[in-house]
C-alpha cells in the first residue's frame, strides 16, 4: 500500500472562500443540520470531477474477486458476471479470468463506470449482489505508472475483505517509463 504522505491534495473548500459561516439550525429530525438551498445540483451528479477519465477508459474500473480454486465462488462469480452483462449491458464488462492476471493475485473479472448514473445505480445493485466476492472500486485518472499505482491503493475502496495486490506491475512501469524519458533526454 502506498502511503498517504506520498502525495498531495487539493483543498476541499477551493472555490468556496469568504462565504457566510454555515448554520448551526437543526431538521425536524433533531440530528441532520440545514443545508442552504442555492437550486442548483453539483455538476457531479452529470459528469465526473477532475482529474476522472472521460475517454474510452471510463472513470472507474470495478475488478470483482473469487478464488478460482474454490468451485462454489467461481460459481457464483461466473453467474454474477452473466447477471451483470444482462442487466447492464450498457456498462463495459470484460473477460471472465479463472486465473490471477496483472496486480490481481486471484481470478477476476472487471466492470467500467463511465457516468456518475452508472456509478450511483451499479454499485448500490453490487453491494446487494456480490454474495461472497470481494469487489476493488478504483477511479481512473491520469496516465502513467505512478498514477496507475495511486488509483489501485489510496484512492480505491473494497467492498467486502480487501485482497493485497501484487504492486511490483506498478513498480516495473515506473523504471520503464523512467528509462524511457531518459532515452529521450526528458526528466
Amino acid at each position: 500500500m502506498t502511503s498517504q504522505f506520498d502525495y498531495s491534495y487539493p483543498w476541499p473548500l477551493e472555490g468556496y472562500e469568504g462565504l457566510e459561516p454555515l448554520s448551526e439550525e437543526r431538521n425536524e429530525d433533531g440530528k441532520s443540520l440545514k443545508n442552504p438551498q442555492h437550486g442548483v445540483l453539483s455538476k457531479a451528479y452529470d459528469e465526473f470531477p477532475d482529474p476522472l477519465a472521460k475517454d474510452r477508459r471510463g472513470g472507474f474500473d470495478i475488478h470483482i474477486y473469487h478464488f478460482q480454486n474454490n468451485p462454489e465462488q467461481a460459481a457464483f462469480a461466473k453467474a454474477l458476471w452473466e447477471r451483470i452483462r444482462r442487466e447492464f449491458p450498457e456498462l463495459r464488462i470484460y473477460t471472465f479470468f479463472d486465473r490471477p492476471v496483472g496486480p490481481h493475485p486471484v481470478a477476476m473479472f472487471e466492470v467500467n463506470i463511465f457516468t456518475p448514473a452508472q456509478f450511483g445505480a451499479f454499485v448500490p445493485w453490487l453491494i446487494i449482489n456480490r454474495g461472497p466476492l470481494s469487489a476493488l472500486i478504483h477511479p481512473n485518472t491520469g496516465p502513467g505508472a505512478a498514477e496507475g499505482l495511486r488509483n489501485h491503493t489510496q484512492q480505491a475502496t473494497w467492498l467486502g475483505e480487501r485482497i493485497p495486490l501484487d504492486l511490483t506491475l506498478f513498480m516495473k512501469m515506473k523504471e520503464k517509463e523512467q528509462k524511457e524519458k531518459e532515452a529521450t533526454g526528458q526528466s
